[in-house]
C-alpha cells in the first residue's frame, strides 16, 4: 500500500516503528531472560504493543483512522486461507490420531530399533514422526526420549544421538504439510504451501542425506558399549499403544490422500480436510471409540482419556497422543493477528521495503539478496527466538526485493525456513535450545556441532544462492538485460 499523497513519508517514519519493535525485542526477549534473570514478555504482547506505537505514529502523521484500518484489514485478508489450513491442520492431527493412524506408525516405528545402529535410527525415525505430526517439540519430546533412554543403557554417545534426534525432528517438521512453521512461511512469503515444500528439498534434502551418511558411519566409528537395554518402558509403551488402538493397512489411506495431493498439486485445504474425514470414518470403523469421542477430537483434540476401556495410560503416551483439534494451533493463529496488525500498520509508509533498500542496497544480484535474506532470518530468529514472527517479518522486508529481481517466493519462503526454523536448534538461548536441553538431557553446548542437519543446510542454502541451483530462475520469464548477475 502506498502512502497517501498529501502525507509526507520521511526515512525516519521508516525506521521508527521497526526501531521500537526491535528495542522491545531486545529488553523483552533478551535482555530480561538472559541478563536480568527475569522472565521474558510474551511475544505477542511485544507485537501488540509494537502495534499500538505504529498505529499512534500514523496519527500522528496524518493518516486517518479508517484507512489504517483497511491496510490492517487487506494484509489479514491475505492470510486467511492459511488460517483456515492451521484449523485443518489441528483437525487432522486429531483425526490421524483416533484413526489409529499416528500411533501405527509410531509402534512400528519403535519395533524397528535396532541399538546396533542407533545413531542412524535416531535421526530417521524421528523424520517418521514429525513428518506425520508436523512437529519436532512434540517428536523430540516423545520417541526422542525413548532414543535417549536406550543410547543412555548401551553407553551410546549422548550428544551425537542428541544431535540426530534434533535434526531427524526438524527435517520431518520442514516438509510436513502439517507443520505450522511451514505453512507460516509459505503464507509470509505467499507463496503454495507445497511448492514451499518442493523448494525446501533442495536444500533440506542433500542435507539430511550427508547427515545419514555420518550418522550412519560414526555407529563404526563411536560403536555402542556393552550396556543392556532396559526394555520395561518400552514394552509398556507398545503394551499401551496396542491396547488402544488396532492397527490394519487402510489406516495408511489418510497419508497417501495427503501425499497424493501434494503430487498432484491439489489444493491444501480440501487435502488436508479429505484425509481428516477419512480417517474419522477409519476411526469409525475399526477402532473402539464413540461418534462422540470423534467429534469431540475434532473440536478440541484426541485425548487418552477416552479409552476408557484402559485402567491406566503410561504418561510418555499421554504425551504423545493428547492432542489436535481445531484448537490446536490457537496460539500460533492469535500470534499472526496480533503480527499483521503490526505489518500492516507499517505498510502504510512501506516501512519494510524502504528499510531492506536502504539497508541491503549493496545486493544488486540474486545471489545477493537471497543471501541476504537468509542471513537476515537467521538474525530475526537468534533475537526474537520465534520463527512465526521471523516468517512474517522477513516475508514482509524481502518480498518486493524478491519481485524486483524476479526470484520465485518459493524461494524466499525456503530461505525464511533455512536459516530461521532450523536454526533456532543451535542456540543455547532461544526457547527451542532451552526445550531440547531440557527434554533431552544434553545442553545445546554439548549436541549442537552433532545436528548436521541444520550445519549441513546453513552451507548448502548459500552455496545454491551462489550457484543459481534449485533457484527456479527458469520459472519466470526475464529479459536478459534485466538483471546484472
Amino acid at each position: 500500500m502506498k502512502p497517501l499523497k498529501n502525507v509526507e513519508v520521511k526515512f525516519y517514519h521508516a525506521v521508527m516503528p521497526v526501531a521500537f519493535l526491535s528495542l522491545l525485542i531486545s529488553y523483552g526477549l533478551i535482555l530480561r531472560p538472559q541478563f536480568l534473570g527475569q522472565e521474558a514478555f510474551p511475544l505477542e504482547v511485544v507485537f501488540l504493543i509494537a502495534s499500538v506505537f505504529s498505529i499512534g505514529q500514523l496519527l500522528i502523521m496524518g493518516f486517518e483512522w479508517d484507512d489504517i484500518l483497511k491496510a490492517i484489514v487487506k494484509k489479514l485478508a491475505k492470510g486467511l486461507p492459511a488460517i483456515l489450513i492451521l484449523f485443518a491442520i489441528g483437525v487432522i492431527i486429531g483425526t490421524w490420531i483416533i484413526s489409529g493412524t499416528i500411533p501405527m506408525l509410531i509402534y512400528y516405528g519403535i519395533k524397528m530399533i535396532n541399538t546396533d545402529y542407533i545413531y542412524v535410527l535416531s535421526f530417521l525415525i524421528p523424520i517418521i514422526f514429525s513428518t506425520l505430526t508436523g512437529t519436532s517439540w512434540g517428536s523430540i519430546g516423545t520417541i526422542g526420549v525413548v532414543l535417549m533412554g536406550m543410547a543412555g543403557a548401551v553407553n551410546a554417545d549422548l550428544a551425537i544421538t542428541a544431535g540426530a534426534i534434533v535434526g531427524g525432528s526438524y527435517f520431518g517438521d520442514k516438509i510436513s504439510p502439517l507443520s505450522d512453521t511451514t505453512n507460516l512461511a509459505a503464507l509470509a512469503a505467499e507463496t503454495d504451501l507445497y511448492a514451499h515444500i518442493r523448494s525446501m528439498m533442495n536444500t533440506t534434502m542433500p542435507s539430511a542425506l550427508i547427515a545419514t551418511v555420518v550418522f550412519f558411519v560414526m555407529g563404526f566409528v563411536k560403536p555402542v558399549g556393552d550396556g543392556i537395554v532396559d526394555t520395561e518402558q518400552i514394552t509398556n509403551t507398545l503394551s499401551a499403544i496396542e491396547s488402544m488402538f488396532s492397527f490394519n493397512l487402510f489406516l495408511f489411506i489418510p497419508p497417501v490422500i495427503v501425499l497424493y495431493g501434494s503430487l498432484t498439486k491439489k489444493g491444501t485445504l480440501p487435502t488436508l480436510l479429505a484425509s481428516a474425514f477419512v480417517a474419522a470414518i477409519l476411526a469409525l470403523i475399526f477402532q473402539q471409540f464413540t461418534v462422540f469421542d470423534i467429534v469431540n477430537t475434532l473440536n478440541k483434540g484426541f485425548d487418552t482419556s477416552m479409552a476408557t476401556w484402559m485402567a491406566t495410560v503410561p504418561e510418555n503416551v499421554v504425551t504423545l497422543f493428547t492432542r489436535g483439534g481445531m484448537y490446536e494451533l490457537d496460539y500460533a493463529i492469535m500470534l499472526f493477528f496480533v503480527i499483521f496488525t503490526f505489518v500492516g500498520s507499517i505498510d502504510m509508509i512501506d516501512a519494510m521495503p524502504r528499510l531492506v533498500n536502504r539497508i541491503f542496497a549493496f545486493a544488486k544480484t540474486r545471489s545477493s539478496v537471497i543471501i541476504s535474506s537468509l542471513f537476515a532470518a537467521g538474525f530475526t530468529n537468534v533475537t526474537t527466538s520465534n520463527q512465526s514472527a521471523t516468517s512474517f517479518i522477513i516475508g514482509d522486508a524481502f518480498g518486493k526485493k524478491y519481485d524486483q529481481y524476479k526470484i520465485p517466493r518459493k524461494v524466499l519462503s525456503r530461505s525464511i525456513e533455512d536459516y530461521g526454523t532450523m536454526i533456532e536448534n543451535i542456540i543455547p538461548w532461544t526457547t527451542t535450545g532451552v526445550f531440547i536441553a531440557a527434554t533431552l538431557g544434553v545442553p545445546v553446548t554439548e549436541y549442537w556441532h552433532w545436528q548436521l542437519m541444520t550445519l549441513a543446510n546453513l552451507i548448502i542454502a548459500p552455496l545454491l544462492a551462489l550457484t543459481g541451483k534449485g533457484c527456479f530462475y527458469n520459472e519466470v520469464k526475464t529479459k536478459p538485460e534485466e538483471i546484472d548477475e
